[in-house]
């Protein structure tokens, strides 16, 4: 079975956007997954096509409606797709979690506007949080993007080698090693000598030390994680 995204967003324009490109529109072209929106205004009950309205309690703002959300929702034919709403206070999306959604059918993904969507809502319709960052965005439709494209290049036959994917940051719960390409010496920097020496062993203690350092000195969260589940104890390890 394909594997199936549909996004509802209150601006369907914005789609299929960068996911129409390059490696993940190619595999889109060629049926390796699929793409629908659901513009939620067409579930909108004045004239206007609104769906939002004043916060209850007060405050800045607005909020999205639970009842016409939920409208959009029940349109959707879920089969046993997880139902996610991007959000800044969701879970944070990891190289996990996408593999865990890039073994299922697929997923819903509900753009939030505004200062939010409706609690209730959220709550009825069991509703996965799923942040991409400590960071607020405008709405929902970024994230959902982000999220599509770290689970469609992990879909067979996306990437081409899946060597390539096994190496990624993430994929052990470290950082990448760098990488180098000719010319061999650019602007007075030269290729490190152990990439050309030919020697695989001593290669691969390189990357692997490389990626350890990295990932202690830019993400120590990650490296002590990493100490707890293997018993690391140094870059060395």
């Amino acid at each position: 079975m394909t594997w199936a995204a549909t996004v509802l967003t209150v601006l369907p324009e914005m789609f299929p956007g960068p996911l129409g490109l390059s490696l993940c529109g190619k595999a889109l072209a060629e049926e390796r997954w699929s793409f629908e929106t659901i513009d939620i205004r067409k579930f909108a009950t004045t004239r206007y096509g609104s769906v939002d309205d004043t916060p209850a309690g007060g405050g800045p703002g607005m909020v999205m409606r639970a009842d016409i959300l939920a409208s959009a929702i029940d349109s959707v034919d879920r089969r046993d797709r997880p139902l996610v709403l991007l959000s800044p206070r969701g879970v944070p999306l990891t190289q996990a979690r996408a593999r865990e959604l890039a073994a299922g059918p697929g997923a819903v993904l509900v753009c939030g506007r505004f200062e939010g969507v409706d609690q209730r809502v959220i709550d009825a319709r069991g509703m996965q949080e799923i942040s991409v960052g400590d960071y607020v965005l405008s709405g929902g439709e970024l994230p959902a993007m982000i999220l599509i494209d770290a689970v469609a290049r992990l879909l067979p036959g996306v990437v081409g080698a899946d060597a390539s994917l096994d190496e990624e940051s993430f994929e052990h719960g470290l950082l990448e090693y760098p990488h180098y390409t000719r010319p061999h010496s650019w602007e007075g920097r030269e290729i490190p000598a152990v990439l050309t020496s030919g020697h695989h062993q001593r290669i691969r203690e390189w990357r692997r030390a490389q990626s350890h350092e990295l990932t202690k000195s830019r993400r120590p969260d990650l490296w002590d994680a990493h100490r707890r589940r293997t018993g690391a104890a140094s870059t060395k390890t």
